[in-house]
């Protein structure tokens, strides 16, 4: 990619100003985990002992949740069943905060739920139950005529087909057509062979099955075959681009202008692939309408999917998962220092499990100097492994005022990952990093002696579990106001 990782991540800080609008096939998902330890003396099948089940927004749902996690506002619009599935998606959909939804519900209809069984992180059997039948005539005017004028309030449409009766013909055209008028992209993430029904979108994103289907091939020899039917599908029906989305060997950007990008794949390890479609096309659409060129909105897609394949069911990406990879993804040799959240828990698992103790600072490290560096160095000699919060740009605006900070967000991380002292790195996004201490737990809290151990954020839910707060001795004459006092005066 062209941009710098600062660049592409000035276009996630801008996410929270968008505003999207999804229409397509909404389902449940449902994940019931549980172990096996035995066969079945019954038959050469094992036995599945249940512990646990979840369920969740699936399908376009699942295009909702990940755009609402990147910080979008989103309006959401689909058909359920009269039937308690339907209740049940109704009542996930009215969940959901900063999501303005416009659910319909069709007499007779059955909603489309999809049951999977895991056991040691392995799907064992899906089960699905749904209906493929187009929704009724009457449902899909009334849908474009609530829809249809909501279009010119929003930067982007996605229209997500997962093969289940709502995006007709009729519908897909009305949308389309719209959004064409009023110069807003629309991007699909097909299902159907015959994509001319999508004709006119800004972008279709199928994978490499679906580009097959649409071009009525069985596969592709090679890159040439791939990109010269993706431009011609582009040509035939006006797509402006087309994103391929191939799995372990990546993505390719085409349009019918010549453009050709091949993205390596962005995966380390892939645990589950549900959903991967969902975070790209949801990624995707919220990065252009935040202003990044497609070329930079399919670099962060890409990306995106990468890190929800390494999570396990149907997943969501969040932006400050999505600003750290930028810069893993840049630097390897430094990727397993700057962590998604999630992805600490697990490290902080492994550490524990060797016996070692985790210890925790935060701070905004604007402008590093020997303040810090003694700061990190003496917390880093009280535990093992040393964790550092670090504040995002917009938390530090927050706290800080609109001329801070100084360096972007992962500039700091860089440089405190370069640090021995420093085992991790994690960004957070609120004013006070309390939630990240509760998902880590660690075992030593520590802060500078410039506060009590009352004011350290934190500290009455490290010390509930046993855990200690200690307030590390401060180097006298740095502080990075005085420096930034210096330069100006």
């Amino acid at each position: 990619m062209n941009s710098t990782p600062q660049e592409l991540s000035l276009t996630l800080e801008r996410l929270g100003d968008v505003n999207l609008l999804c229409i397509g096939d909404i389902m449940l998902d449902c994940y019931i985990y549980g172990q096996v330890d035995r066969i079945s003396p019954e038959a050469p099948i094992p036995v599945f002992t249940m512990q646990r089940e979840e369920r969740m927004l699936g399908g376009a749902g699942n295009v909702v949740r990940n755009l609402l996690s990147l910080g979008a506002h989103v309006s959401f619009a689909s058909v359920v069943g009269d039937d308690p599935i339907g209740t049940q998606l109704t009542a996930l959909v009215g969940a959901e905060e900063q999501l303005i939804p416009t659910l319909l519900s069709e007499k007779g209809r059955v909603s489309t739920q999809k049951t999977r069984f895991v056991a040691s992180s392995q799907q064992l059997l899906r089960s699905d139950n749904e209906t493929r039948n187009s929704v009724r005539e009457e449902t899909i005017d009334k849908i474009i005529d609530l829809v249809v004028p909501e279009i010119a309030e929003h930067q982007a449409v996605i229209l997500s087909d997962y093969g289940k009766g709502l995006l007709t013909p009729k519908l897909c055209r009305a949308i389309i057509a719209r959004a064409a008028e009023m110069g807003i992209p629309v991007f699909v993430d097909p299902k159907q062979r015959d994509v001319s029904i999508y004709a006119g979108a800004t972008v279709l994103s199928p994978n490499l099955r679906e580009l097959a289907l649409a071009a009525g091939v069985d596969r592709f020899e090679d890159d040439a075959a791939l990109v010269e039917a993706a431009r011609k599908l582009c040509i035939a029906h006006q797509f402006q681009y087309m994103l391929v989305t191939r799995g372990e060997q990546g993505m390719t950007l085409v349009d019918a202008e010549g453009l050709i990008i091949h993205l390596p794949a962005a995966a380390q390890q892939v645990f589950d692939v549900s959903g991967a479609g969902d975070t790209v096309i949801a990624t995707l659409a919220a990065c252009h309408a935040a202003g990044a060129t497609m070329a930079n909105a399919a670099t962060l897609a890409n990306l995106a999917g990468g890190i929800v394949v390494g999570k396990l069911g149907t997943a969501v990406v969040h932006r400050t998962d999505l600003t750290a990879a930028l810069y893993t993804h840049r630097a390897r040799a430094l990727q397993q220092k700057i962590l998604p959240a999630d992805t600490a828990c697990d490290v902080v698992a492994n550490w524990r499990r060797d016996g070692l103790t985790v210890g925790f600072t935060n701070g905004c490290f604007d402008i590093m100097h020997a303040g810090h560096i003694s700061l990190l160095s003496d917390a880093r000699a009280r535990c093992d492994k040393l964790i550092v919060a670090l504040n995002t740009d917009a938390s530090v605006r927050a706290l800080k005022g609109p001329s801070r900070p100084v360096n972007a967000e992962m500039d700091r991380a860089q440089v405190i990952a370069a640090l021995s002292a420093v085992d991790a790195v994690v960004l957070f996004n609120e004013d006070t990093p309390l939630e990240l201490i509760k998902q880590l737990k660690p075992d030593l809290l520590m802060k500078g002696a410039d506060y009590t151990q009352e004011q350290v954020v934190g500290h009455a839910f490290v010390t509930s579990y046993g855990g200690r707060v200690e307030l590390i001795p401060l180097k006298d004459g740095y502080s990075t106001s005085n420096i930034i006092r210096k330069v100006i005066g």
